[in-house]
């Protein structure tokens, strides 16, 4: 009983940590979008190229990833059957998907074209990344919730679901960083940014609190109490199709 104890509360504290790097996140995405406007276009740009410009980072950071990583602590802490945990789990993940898509839509609003906006690294790993998410729900969607799959195709998509899912997760806060990096070596080579300007600081602390983040819901999701969780929920489903 106090092994089980234990855990509960270790799950609890690493869940509360992941909710409030969350809301560091969001709060220091949000100050720099609106607090630091022409960061990311010219004073001259127009208020419509401004708004395009200023959601790309609000729909991929809070949107994509935040609600994402949300989405993989559901099955740890939301009561309930296992059913109602994928649905929300599914929904979550199609909002998630919805802001990336929607996130990069945005960037194809730029005056400069389409083409111009995707030559970086952070441009094509951010078009991985969705593709593969899109790739990663839909996949989940005809396994988990399709009646036609049988058990046994769930059994096995099941470790490959989970695996995707994590890896994707991971890159989308990888290509975060990437982005973050491209922002400011712009800013610094075009606009001679200070060393130790505020915006500098604001944005250093958000790539560090976006990996503090990631390693958390990674934790989460891959600990022993959630393996052995797998592990019984496989046993369940071989004994029901057996």
């Amino acid at each position: 009983m106090a092994t089980v104890s234990s855990s509960s509360s270790s799950l609890f504290t690493l869940i509360l940590f992941a909710r409030i790097s969350g809301l560091v996140v969001a709060f220091l995405v949000l100050i720099w979008a609106l607090t630091f406007k022409t960061s990311f276009l010219p004073i001259s740009s127009s208020q419509e190229d401004l708004i395009y410009a200023v959601l790309h980072p609000l729909l991929m950071v809070i949107g994509f990833i935040l609600i994402s990583g949300e989405a993989i602590l559901v099955h740890r802490w939301l009561p309930g059957s296992m059913n109602f945990k994928k649905s929300v789990h599914l929904c979550l993940q199609g909002v998630a998907l919805a802001c990336g898509v929607f996130g990069i839509w945005t960037k194809f609003q730029g005056k400069d074209g389409i083409v111009a906006n995707f030559y970086s690294l952070h441009s094509w790993m951010g078009l991985v990344c969705v593709f593969l998410f899109g790739a990663q729900w839909l996949t989940g969607f005809l396994s988990f919730w399709h009646r036609g799959e049988t058990r046994t195709v769930r059994i096995r998509v099941l470790p490959w679901h989970v695996f995707l899912g994590l890896y994707t997760y991971g890159l989308a806060v990888a290509t975060a960083e990437t982005g973050l990096l491209e922002k400011l070596t712009f800013l610094q080579t075009k606009r001679k940014m200070l060393k130790h300007s505020p915006e500098l600081v604001l944005v250093n602390s958000l790539g560090l609190i976006l990996a503090l983040l990631s390693g958390i819901v990674i934790l989460v999701a891959v600990s022993p109490k959630h393996q052995t969780q797998t592990k019984l929920m496989y046993s369940e489903t071989k004994c029901l199709s057996s």
